[in-house]
């Protein structure tokens, strides 16, 4: 069979990988063989992962995919590896592969899971980010391999449920194409990034991704303020509904491990909340839970009590437990809340933020690239009436800004510092 299938949008379509579905790697044997070969292959590792977060709790591998030259493609299924461990350890397999620059497309995704079965480079590509840098308009996969490579990726299977065993056998020909090219793309991104300059800006990212690969998530201090169609809530003792049933959900989604909103949908969780204010009702009722649809599929209707338990935790609140309707974001306000208390770094703000975007567009690089936008925040809310090179310089440093950002920023932001 042909690797390629008709064209879409006048790209062939890379349809089967070019030896065939490899088997999946569920066996220390099978585990053992491939990590002989690739130990023996030659150049960087292609590498990618799949997850379930659409339908799974966690957002661990459930399979991973490795493709160098020289060794052809390996899928692992790291869970047949945990052997009764929250998660799989291939430590001693990284150990293996030190030396070796991986590749990924947009690894800050990828990452957090292969920490978790301690699977991390020491050298790292990032086909993404480094598109980005070399001012490309579209950085997904594919849009990459239709412009660098002429071929046509399907995604068919991006949002599928690799937590599904046994995985169906279209969908490890997908996992292993999205590998199949990286290290061609990785190639030509090269090209485009030296001939503009900014290879080294891409190893300083790359080195900075790689140094903070194994950094634990920061930690919201209300996360269930997150929950989609809050803002149409107004009074706290709704707020506190939803505050009480999310943290039940959460709880019950850990222990099922099942996406949060497959329990039960956030706009469930709202809509039962905004009977508090529609319907001026100090508590909700058996009744008020059963005629909002999202609790009564068959996964919630099995903790209804739970549910009901909730509900009465949030009537019985006292006031001063009520959850505020507005909170002090963590960390500096968003620069258009300045104007009134902090006139002088919003004016600030109002003139390095542009100079900013007119260095990013000569640069043909992304402004959020550029410098974090948070980065530049965090400098300039409540900032002093004057500062220097140097101090700019140490406070990015600080925040994490890399050289190369520095290096193009700071003179910019001083000269705008003041009027």
């Amino acid at each position: 069979m042909s690797d390629t299938e008709a064209p879409v949008e006048g790209y062939p379509v890379l349809a089967v990988p070019a030896d065939g579905i490899p088997p999946v790697v569920a066996t220390p044997e099978a585990l053992a063989e491939t990590r002989a070969a690739l130990r023996g292959g030659q150049g960087p590792i292609a590498i990618d992962t799949e997850r379930a977060q659409g339908y799974r709790y966690s957002g661990k591998a459930y399979l991973i995919q490795l493709r160098r030259q020289g060794a052809g493609t390996h899928l692992i299924d790291p869970t047949s590896f945990e052997e009764g461990r929250p998660r799989a350890d291939f430590h001693e397999f990284a150990d293996e592969l030190t030396e070796v620059e991986w590749i990924l497309h947009a690894a800050s995704q990828d990452l957090p899971c292969l920490a978790e079965v301690q699977f991390l480079p020491h050298h790292l590509f990032d086909t993404e980010l480094a598109a980005r840098l070399a001012g490309l308009p579209k950085v997904s996969l594919g849009a990459l391999m239709e412009q660098a490579l002429g071929l046509s990726l399907l995604k068919e299977h991006s949002a599928a449920d690799w937590s599904r065993r046994p995985i169906p056998e279209d969908w490890l020909a997908y996992a292993a194409l999205d590998v199949e090219r990286l290290t061609e793309l990785r190639d030509w991104l090269i090209e485009r990034l030296e001939a503009q300059g900014k290879l080294e800006w891409a190893h300083q990212e790359f080195d900075y991704l790689t140094e903070h690969a194994a950094d634990p998530p920061p930690v919201r201090k209300e996360p269930w303020r997150r929950t989609s169609g809050l803002h149409a809530l107004h009074t706290p003792a709704a707020l506190g509904v939803v505050r009480e049933l999310w943290i039940v959900r959460e709880d019950i989604a850990a222990s099922e491990d099942r996406a949060p909103g497959r329990v039960v949908p956030d706009r469930a969780l709202t809509e039962l909340a905004a009977r508090i204010e529609s319907e001026h009702k100090a508590r909700l009722t058996r009744a008020d839970l059963k005629s909002v649809r999202g609790f009564t599929n068959r996964v919630s209707a099995r903790f209804e009590t739970r549910w009901l338990a909730a509900l009465d935790r949030a009537a019985d609140l006292p006031r001063a437990e009520l959850p505020a309707r507005n909170v002090t974001p963590e960390g500096p306000p968003l620069p258009r809340s300045w104007e009134r208390r902090w006139p002088e770094s919003f004016a600030r703000f109002s003139r390095v933020r542009p100079a900013l975007i007119s260095l990013a567009e000569t640069l043909e690089v992304p402004v959020e690239n550029l410098l974090s936008p948070d980065h530049l925040r965090r400098l300039l809310w409540d900032s002093p009436a004057t500062t220097s090179r140097e101090e700019v310089d140490a406070r990015l440093a600080e925040l994490g800004a890399r050289p190369w950002q520095r290096e193009l920023t700071v003179p910019v932001i001083t000269a705008h510092w003041t009027a």
